[in-house]
């Protein structure tokens, strides 16, 4: 029998999991607490389970350094709910701040307000997206099927300066973010690793700086809680649960408090209607879930749990260095990854470029992308426990996915397996 110890798991998601957590959450499956039911079982509303949203909240402050001034919510609809739930959303907080400034400059005058209103928002509502891989392009094109292509400013393709193909970030100049002396977009979307491509953003981005910058939205789902991130640069950060954090199940938003009531309204479902907007879904919308610390539906307590327990053990094991201690065991596996591929010209190649290489999931072909090759290749991982190494579907070649728990000395195996194979090839 093939024991969970005999294999390194190197799937972009579901991804591994911390064997102590794994094995802690058989236990409490059958018994939480000895209560004489399992986790499952127990009410999300019960005094338990909100012991457990406090203490995967304070986890996740704690490791990310997250400001007072933002909420912790946790949905169920996995990260591509939250392309639609971005949406939902911000837009709805724009539409209604124009309204009320129009509504000061034309008093009571309803029609006035709404004839203005209507064409305020069919000449300036825009949501700027930075189209850097897969799941960024997929959220633009979410965006475009709920309130239109017209009102989507692609800020910049990554395919137009890299052959039509997706591995490089434009630099900032080429961008063409919507100006701000015309009010700003409604939010400026970018996905900071992009799983299936292997990018990821080196750093925030210059351009989005600044106290007066607009909203930006990031889907970090493939790079939570492996690096620093300074949050008071984002309204809103969202992922899914996983790649780091857990199990299939929730989806995480972190949330500046400013744009939940009583310090922001969103406009009223009946006037998006009447501006032909989308009025989104009540499981989707901020200020519902945060207003019932994400209980409105039944939450899936048990991968909230799991979250936790995550988190806890990092909190745990890096101490006062919080997620920069992660930060510092990701950035060794992957440049272990990174070089032994490098040594290998001749049979590897790197498919982003070196300037956007992400640390967490690293895509490269074998001798060119030579499919035989590529099958011996998977085909001799297997066989030393190294799996999960195909890359995605829609693109092919080879993806380690260097998540949180996979450990130094899995990657260690995996370079010496790349050190192997180069030789025989």
């Amino acid at each position: 029998m093939v024991q969970r110890s005999h294999v390194t798991y190197f799937g972009a998601g579901p991804a591994p999991l911390p064997t102590p957590v794994l094995e802690k959450a058989a236990e409490v499956l059958l018994n939480y607490k000895d209560k004489g039911i399992g986790l499952c079982e127990i009410s999300h509303r019960s005094p338990e389970a909100n012991d457990i949203l406090a203490r995967t909240k304070q986890a996740l402050a704690t490791l990310l350094d997250i400001p007072d001034d933002y909420d912790i919510l946790f949905l169920q609809s996995g990260g591509s709910g939250e392309f639609s739930a971005t949406v939902y959303n911000l837009v709805s907080i724009w539409v209604e701040k124009k309204r009320a400034k129009i509504a000061e400059e034309v008093g009571d005058n309803t029609d006035e307000v709404l004839k203005r209103l209507r064409q305020v928002v069919d000449e300036e509502l825009k949501l700027d997206y930075l189209v850097t891989g897969s799941w960024s392009l997929k959220a633009s094109q979410e965006a475009s099927r709920l309130i239109g292509a017209k009102h989507v400013n692609i800020a910049a393709d990554a395919r137009k300066a890299n052959h039509g193909k997706f591995g490089k970030i434009p630099s900032e100049d080429q961008w063409s973010l919507t100006p701000r002396a015309a009010g700003g977009p409604a939010l400026v979307y970018f996905c900071d690793n992009e799983t299936v491509d292997g990018v990821e953003f080196p750093s925030f981005p210059r351009s989005l700086e600044g106290d007066d910058a607009p909203l930006v939205c990031a889907d970090m789902s493939s790079n939570f809680i492996s690096r620093k991130v300074d949050v008071s640069k984002y309204a809103v950060i969202f992922g899914g649960a996983q790649k780091n954090i857990g199990n299939t199940g929730i989806a995480i938003v972190i949330i500046r408090k400013s744009l939940l009531p009583p310090h922001s309204t969103p406009a009223s479902p009946d006037l998006l209607r009447h501006l032909n907007l989308s009025v989104g879904p009540i499981v989707l919308d901020y200020p519902t879930i945060a207003k019932n610390n994400s209980l409105y539906n039944t939450l899936p307590i048990f991968d909230v749990w799991v979250a936790g327990e995550v988190m806890s053990g990092l909190v745990d094991s890096f101490g006062a260095k919080r997620i920069g201690g992660q930060e510092e065991v990701s950035d060794e596996k992957a440049r272990l990854i990174y070089e032994a591929i490098e040594r290998c010209p001749d049979v590897y190649r790197v498919v982003p470029d070196k300037s956007v290489r992400s640390r967490m999931n690293i895509c490269f072909r074998v001798n060119g992308g030579d499919a035989d090759k590529e099958k011996a290749f998977l085909a001799g991982a297997e066989k030393k426990g190294l799996l999960g190494l195909k890359g995605h579907r829609s693109v092919g070649g080879i993806r380690a996915s260097n998540y949180n728990a996979v450990s130094l000395n899995g990657v260690k195996l995996l370079v010496a397996y790349l050190d192997e194979f180069a030789k025989s090839a």
